[in-house]
């Protein structure tokens, strides 16, 4: 009985790190590109050994990079910025509204109430082409075409249902007994919200806002369509290092590191709250 524990711990250990192999290794090979220039990354076949080299990086912070038809000026750093304000701007707006909103949804039952979530949500999963032409057109004719108050604007249609769905199901998870006890000894609705339902939901807040975060983040469409090249995120900002003299491999692997840190520090940051918030609920009693 003993062997066979043991070969099970075994096997299950043989399991995970395969798993975790699996998935880590285009990330370690991404970060072994970004070391290398395009003449070692496309040669045959590839190697894990090599001269490591900081030009990717550096071409990327001063903005120039050097290609065989000569220099281009690149703004990947003017993108990056780019994409930490209108993510962070995008789920900022949409935590005011969304946040209020979870908690009449999920607490006041009205007539509708259930269709008016439901349609909120059904933004989420129309595909982005879908509302591009009209938005395009809207945005022009009031001028917020080329905005980053219109990009913010837009973002809500990915922040916004995420929050909304993912914060009323933590509210409704709160006895509301506790709120109503409150609220006997005389305190009014807004300060029962504030006081008590949101540090009680507190972790599923960190957690919509950052996985509303990351969806903002990766937001390609949106940005490519509505705004130009000094306000266009970093994700579309990538599209620079497809050139005429060919694809700067090494440059699209140090810019995949460097937008995948900042997403990546705040995950580590908050990964208490994300798994306090993702766990809330799972469990009633």
């Amino acid at each position: 009985m003993e062997h066979t524990s043991t070969l099970e711990k075994a096997l299950r250990g043989v399991a995970i790190t395969c798993v975790i192999l699996f998935f880590m290794f285009p990330i370690f090979w991404i970060v072994l590109m970004s070391f290398q220039t395009n003449e070692t990354i496309l040669r045959v076949p590839p190697s894990i050994i090599f001269d490591p080299t900081i030009q990717n990086y550096v071409a990327l912070i001063t903005g120039r990079l050097e290609t065989s038809a000569g220099s281009l000026e690149i703004n990947f750093m003017s993108n990056l910025w780019n994409s930490l304000f209108l993510s962070s701007a995008s789920v900022a707006v949409g935590l005011i509204l969304g946040v209020p909103a979870a908690y009449a949804f999920g607490r006041l039952k009205f007539r509708g109430s259930e269709d008016i979530a439901f349609t909120l949500l059904s933004f989420r999963f129309a595909p982005p082409l879908l509302v591009l032409l009209p938005l395009t057109i809207y945005f022009q004719q009031i001028g917020l075409a080329d905005t980053y108050f219109g990009l913010i604007w837009v973002y809500q249609l990915i922040v916004l249902p995420l929050i909304l769905w993912i914060v009323r199901g933590y509210f409704e998870d709160i006895p509301a007994d506790i709120e109503n006890a409150y609220r006997v000894a005389g305190h009014s609705w807004f300060s029962t919200f504030r006081k008590v339902a949101l540090p009680l939901a507190m972790p599923g807040i960190a957690a919509a806002g950052l996985l509303a975060f990351i969806f903002a983040w990766n937001n390609f469409i949106f940005a490519l369509v509505l705004a130009s090249a000094d306000k266009q995120p970093v994700t579309v900002g990538a599209l620079a290092f497809v050139t005429a003299s060919g694809i700067q491999y090494g440059q699209v692997a140090a810019g995949v590191v460097l937008s995948i840190l900042p997403t990546l520090a705040l995950a580590l940051y908050a990964q208490r709250y994300l798994v306090e918030g993702l766990s809330l609920g799972a469990v009633k009693g």
